[in-house]
């Protein structure tokens, strides 16, 4: 990697662009393998940079709180639950305005680096209502009562975090105190009503950590604690559980290439099966993925039932390495904060107040959200279509819902010209930042060479064969569903859950596709019960005319450049049924 400068291929481009998109892919992949997507190193020092004013800003607001005194006397408050209450507000604000997950160039984002507040303070931008049969909440398109319910929100949050405790609390051994009541309800209320209008800025928000994390701050005394922990044993033991696939080794031979620690790409080449013709996930890979995923999945028990102690103090220890693992690496999609959270919450909480268990319960509430959570963690991997990976919490399990749009230019310049946005198309933004189409390429390609080295990005490019339909290929240009998402929605994170049969009905209202002239390839996440992935290939401008599935199997044992994945045709809209082979 240099500094200022992206690391790219040694490849004859004039040789290379002649290729077949397989062609294109191979030395793409075997140059990730080697380097990753050869950030530069002044890059991963901004988003470690960000860090630490995230940081710097969340300390400084704890501390303007009465009764928190000493700027470096963090081991007198770091345990008040007034502290975890605002670091969980804080960071939820940090998420909800855009500077969080899917910040920046490391999520495809270069003019500007974000777009959330950008967007949700904007009428007339797309909105996406989970269920627009709920009264007041149908409609795609955003009102100025959605632009007043986002910035109240804002506002709220803001109040909150500059607001003092409620005073002495003997069940917390706390003097500063809480929260007031009425602004945990008003922050919840406003959350509820934006999402229930928009589930886009709901997602954004992490409603399923720091929205479930705020309700436990209705439940007063040391059920607010009990709940919290709750919460916590939920993510870890949910996240865990969806790692239980073949898909996850491929997460972390990607990962692993793309960390900025693992400088020397003859480390890199170990985590795969054998570079450079077998770039399947490696004995090292399969080995990491496991191990993580039984921490993931064992440690958090025993952090939770220990009550302290030196073996809750390992437990706690072995959970901030994890999530350190996890921030070191500086993921694609950059989740960040999110895991600087997590850290802080085991010590807060797990550590700050270990004695403090189920036995000490006053009420069953935090039983109760626990149950929710993970009720909606069991949906999501039976039925992962209905539930978005975050509140699924399958996180990093490389097991999402995921989406392929093959759109010609004169469908571009509709998007750029009938969608209310901020951002311009990924390709556009990539020239732009690339100076020119032909230097656009190289990083373009590298972004399929990411996701091919994903096991479902093997079926993405077999399905995109098949939803061109016989157009030449050269007349479209391949856009990942989620970075529609991003000029369309203003944000997206690593799931095609928002790039659906809703959003492309918004657009097909505003942009007026002709028949041909997009494609899109749906690929549903595997179901936790079943080896296979539904798919739909839809043109926007006639509907839906093929589903079908894939089988797993025939996903993991292919190398990134194969796009010639086995398919099972169900139905066709030309009259053709089940079990077509494809």
């Amino acid at each position: 990697m240099g500094f200022l400068k992206q690391t790219t291929p040694d490849i004859d481009f004039p040789t290379w662009s002649q290729g077949t998109r397989a062609e294109k892919i191979r030395p793409m992949a075997r140059h990730w393998a080697e380097v990753g997507f050869g950030t530069p190193v002044a890059l991963h020092l901004f988003y470690v940079g960000k860090i630490l004013v995230f940081i710097l800003v969340g300390w400084a607001v704890v501390i303007t709180t009465p009764g928190i005194d000493g700027f470096f006397d963090v081991a007198g408050w770091y345990n008040e639950p007034i502290v975890f209450q605002k670091i969980v507000l804080y960071t939820m604000l940090f998420e909800v305005v855009g500077f969080g997950c899917g910040f920046g160039p490391l999520n495809n984002r270069f003019f500007p680096p974000f777009g959330s507040i950008l967007y949700w303070l904007r009428p007339k931008t797309i909105r996406q209502p989970p269920w627009p049969r709920i009264p007041l909440t149908a409609g795609d398109t955003r009102t100025p009562v959605d632009v007043l319910l986002y910035a109240a929100l804002i506002a709220v949050v803001l109040i909150a975090l500059f607001s003092p405790g409620s005073g002495a609390i003997p069940d917390l051994d706390t003097t500063v105190g809480v929260l007031p009541a009425w602004q945990i309800w008003t922050i919840l209320a406003l959350l509820a009503a934006i999402g229930l209008r928009d589930k886009t800025i709901f997602l954004a928000a992490r409603g399923e950590v720091y929205g479930a994390l705020t309700v436990t701050f209705l439940f007063g005394g040391v059920d607010m604690i009990i709940g919290a922990k709750l919460v916590f044993l939920c993510i870890w033991l949910g996240a865990a559980t969806s790692k239980l696939n073949k898909h996850f080794p491929f997460v972390i031979a990607t990962m692993m290439s793309n960390n900025p620690i693992w400088r020397s790409p003859k480390i890199k080449r170990k985590f795969f099966e054998s570079f450079p013709d077998d770039l399947r996930p490696g004995r090292r890979s399969r080995w990491i993925a496991h191990f993580s995923t039984a921490v993931e999945g064992l440690v958090p028990i025993v952090l939770f039932f220990s009550h302290g102690g030196w073996v809750g103090g390992i437990a706690a220890a072995i959970m901030i390495l994890f999530h350190f693992g996890i921030l070191s690496s500086i993921p694609m999609g950059v989740p960040l904060e999110w895991n600087v959270f997590m850290m802080f919450g085991i010590l807060a909480i797990f550590v700050g107040h270990p004695g403090v268990g189920l036995t000490d319960l006053r009420s069953p509430w935090p039983v109760v959200l626990f149950a929710v959570s993970a009720t909606t963690v069991i949906v999501g991997n039976l039925m992962p279509r209905k539930v978005s990976f975050l509140p699924g919490m399958r996180y990093y399990a490389g097991n999402w819902d995921t989406g392929l749009w093959c759109i010609k230019p004169s469908a571009s310049a509709k998007i750029e010209a009938g969608v209310v946005a901020i951002a311009s198309m990924p390709a556009a933004q990539l020239e732009r930042f690339y100076g020119s189409p032909e230097a656009a390429q190289i990083p373009l390609y590298m972004g399929y060479a990411f996701r091919s080295f994903n096991s479902h990005g093997r079926a993405l490019f077999t399905l995109a064969h098949r939803a061109m339909n016989g157009i030449p290929e050269e007349q479209f240009m391949l856009t990942d569903g989620e970075r529609i998402c991003s000029t369309a929605m203003g944000w997206n994170f690593g799931d095609g859950h928002l790039s659906n049969e809703q959003l492309i009905e918004s657009l097909q209202r505003r942009c007026h596709f002709e028949p041909g002239e997009v494609r899109i390839v749906l690929l549903d996440a595997q179901p936790i019960h079943r080896q296979t992935q539904e798919y739909r290939l839809i043109d926007p401008a006639t509907g839906v005319f093929e589903r079908g599935y894939v089988r797993v199997a025939d996903l993991v044992t292919r190398q990134p450049w194969d796009d010639e994945v086995p398919t099972t045709v169900t139905w066709r809209a030309d009259g053709t049924h089940a079990d077509s082979p494809g």
